[in-house]
């Protein structure tokens, strides 16, 4: 057991839903209402002190509940040590703490997997999409999404203000 398992196992005993270390790459699960605790302990000296915030990317595991699952990838820049932190969340609540509080890269992360996979960041400071158009219809990254889904635009610059 590495000693960030172990550290977040002592602190969220009954948060860790799961653990993997495949390889020395370390992915533990919580519960997405505690996500953005989990965040402030891993930034914290006695965490582990990850300051770098690498990504955050949506899975869709169609056909599975909870359906999808958020992934928070970060690095600790004084050990070098990588460490993912994951929260399922369910296709009819598809909502998550944000973390923009505790890392500023997050927000453009998190805007990202709320315009591709329709998951909300609760407390964001501008969710809004961020590579797709305002009109744009659904959400791309999702397994259900149509293959062919091409949609027109009813104005000739998608992104210019009004």
């Amino acid at each position: 057991m590495s000693d960030i398992e172990q550290s977040l196992r002592e602190k969220f005993a009954e948060d860790v839903m799961a653990v993997s270390d495949f390889r020395g790459d370390l992915a533990i699960t919580v519960r997405r209402e505690r996500i953005a605790d989990v965040g402030a302990f891993l930034l914290s000296p006695e965490g582990g002190a990850f300051a770098m915030m690498l990504d955050i990317c949506g899975v869709d595991y169609l056909g599975r509940e909870p359906r999808f699952e958020v992934v928070y990838h970060l690095m600790s820049l004084e050990t070098k040590e990588r460490v993912r932190i994951k929260a399922q969340v369910s296709e009819g609540d598809p909502t998550v703490p944000t973390v923009t509080h505790l890392w500023k890269a997050a927000n453009w992360f998190e805007r990202e997997v709320y315009d591709l996979f329709g998951i909300t960041f609760s407390g964001h400071p501008d969710l809004r999409r961020i590579l797709t158009h305002d009109e744009f219809v659904g959400h791309a990254l999702r397994k259900d999404y149509p293959l062919d889904g091409r949609q027109e635009l009813s104005r000739p610059t998608p992104f210019a203000e009004e």
